[in-house]
């Protein structure tokens, strides 16, 4: 695989020599438009104007509040870009959102977010800043998988420096992020945790005969697939200590109502932290819409579609809700950033138990329905309502931006390389635009695609062999010759690609931006925790 990979980056040396002419005319500021600050740190577009106004906001509302500002984080399990009304979806699918609608009217709507492919990356990579390949928390972690190192070790989370400088940190519902101890949310920098360690369906496994008979019904299968977890339940935790079983998860009843259980917890500690008179950084994890979608009480039937997966976005959308309307009772609306996102696109092996992208396949791939996700940045009185921007986001950019809003971005550790980017100017500003110049897409630990501009270049591709089976069957494979290049703005489907005619004249660009990016690997290379690293350890 190396061989053919150097061969691929020789026969595009051809290509580079027609381009070349057109590189030399941009000499003056090159492809690259981004400064890199320090050498651990991902080079960012600078925008110096509008950072020095999105500051002078800050500084204006910290006098006024005494007080940094709230952050909380609403991280959706397998949302659909097209789930959202304001997303195209809503009532459109038999599902309305109105308040998550009205996050969107209210604030900034991204229309060009970007997550991992799948779930444990992108929660490594929201929590670290970084790849993850560079963490190893390359894939989703199941209970029966003993990492042979804790990726936690080295790594720092934004909670952890977060809590150190004042604020109060905490973690509402799905973890997903390792389950052993030294693993754990309280071992890593929040100071409560309440939730599940694992997924959704790593519970209902073994509560739906109907569905799962072939486990359920084997006595000792079902008493080795339970043991390979001590906590089948909601657990809770405090900084410093062990976790707690709360309750057992054993019912598809139990399972159905653990939203609005994380929902109450997030209430009161959001309720606890004003009274304490502190700033608190809270990331609300939500279990739906991630398959089994069992209903809460008093929802089976409420959307107009009445189907699982549309009745379970109206509670997530009622939950949204709720939080935003504890935000405006304890005062805090006015002083909080709220961040809402999927982390992923839609598990579409689940159908018809999944949601909606307008794009190509979904989770489980690089594709722009795997990555692409529904973003929305609230903040009254700080953000604009109403705003609209196609600039590039990834998921990891709130960890430099959380840091940011707490003044505490310079105490970022330089032993490691961070990947995001702060984005508080992009998002604060008025007419803000985004720092952020590609956004590099990984199948676990391997490079796989990178967009840049409204252009999405594939270096290595997913391949499914039959409809709705992007992980059950798929493949990965690189591509032959030259880059797949796709016009994201002419064909958002990425239906069609004639790299080699339209755009050969963007080979530059994509090639310079993506042996940049490998060539950080060099001074800060993978992690291997036994999840697999890539061959060769070669990001490219």
């Amino acid at each position: 695989m190396k061989s053919h990979q150097n061969l691929l980056l020789c026969s595009l040396a051809a290509s580079l020599i027609l381009v070349n002419a057109s590189a030399r005319a941009q000499d003056s500021k090159g492809w690259n438009r981004t400064v890199r600050v320090a050498d651990h740190l991902e080079p960012a577009i600078p925008h110096p104007d509008q950072q020095q106004s999105a500051l002078n906001k800050l500084r204006q509302l910290e006098a006024k509040t005494g007080r940094k500002p709230n952050i909380l984080i609403l991280l959706v399990d397998d949302m659909g870009y097209g789930d959202p009304g304001a997303f195209g979806g809503g009532a459109m699918l038999g599902a309305p959102t109105p308040n998550i609608d009205g996050l969107a009217t209210g604030g900034l709507k991204l229309t060009s977010a970007y997550a991992t492919p799948v779930c444990t990356p992108s929660r490594a990579a929201l929590m670290t800043g970084r790849i993850p390949a560079r963490s190893g928390l390359t894939r989703p972690l199941l209970a029966s998988d003993r990492p042979t190192k804790n990726p936690w070790a080295d790594e720092v989370s934004a909670a952890k420096l977060l809590s150190q400088n004042g604020y109060v940190t905490g973690l509402s519902g799905k973890w997903h992020i390792g389950e052993a101890k030294g693993m754990q949310p309280q071992d890593i920098g929040y100071d409560e945790f309440h939730g599940f360690l694992s997924v959704v369906s790593e519970y209902t496994a073994y509560m739906n005969t109907a569905k799962y008979p072939q486990l359920i019904l084997d006595p000792e299968r079902l008493k080795t697939f339970k043991s390979l977890s001590e906590y089948n339940g909601i657990v809770e935790g405090k900084k410093g200590g062990d976790l707690r079983v709360v309750y057992p998860l054993d019912t598809p009843k139990q399972m159905g109502n653990v939203d609005q259980d994380f929902a109450n917890w997030s209430v009161d500690f959001i309720k606890r932290a004003t009274e304490a008179k502190k700033p608190f950084y809270l990331i609300h994890a939500f279990a739906k819409v991630h398959f089994d979608n069992y209903p809460g009480d008093g929802y089976q039937g409420r959307s107009a579609a009445k189907l699982p997966y549309r009745d379970a976005v109206v509670e997530v959308d009622d939950i949204v809700g709720r939080l935003k309307k504890t935000l405006e009772e304890t005062g805090q609306a006015d002083n909080t950033f709220v961040f809402f996102v999927s982390d992923n696109g839609p598990e579409e092996d689940s159908y018809p138990d999944s949601g909606f992208t307008p794009f190509k396949s979904g989770k489980g791939t690089t594709w722009e329905g795997g990555v692409r996700v529904p973003a929305i940045a609230y903040w009254p009185g700080m953000i604009k309502p109403g705003r609209i921007s196609d600039g590039l986001f990834d998921i990891m950019d709130l960890f430099n931006t959380s840091l940011a809003l707490g003044g505490v971005e310079s105490k970022i550790p330089s032993e490691r390389y961070i990947d995001g980017i702060n984005q508080e100017s992009f998002l604060l500003t008025d007419d803000g635009d985004t720092c952020r110049q590609a956004v590099f897409s990984y199948n676990q630990a391997d490079f796989s695609a990178l967009r840049w501009s409204n252009f999405k270049g594939y270096f290595k591709v997913i391949q499914f062999d039959q409809p709705f089976s992007n992980i059950s069957m798929s493949t990965y494979a690189p591509i032959g010759v030259a880059p797949w290049i796709f016009d994201i703005y002419r064909d958002p489907k990425e239906r069609l690609t004639r790299s080699n005619g339209d755009y050969e004249w963007i080979y530059g660009a994509i090639l310079q931006l993506q042996v940049a990016h490998a060539a950080t690997f060099a001074k800060y290379p993978k992690k291997d925790i036994g999840l697999g690293v890539g061959e060769g350890g070669d990001p490219r």
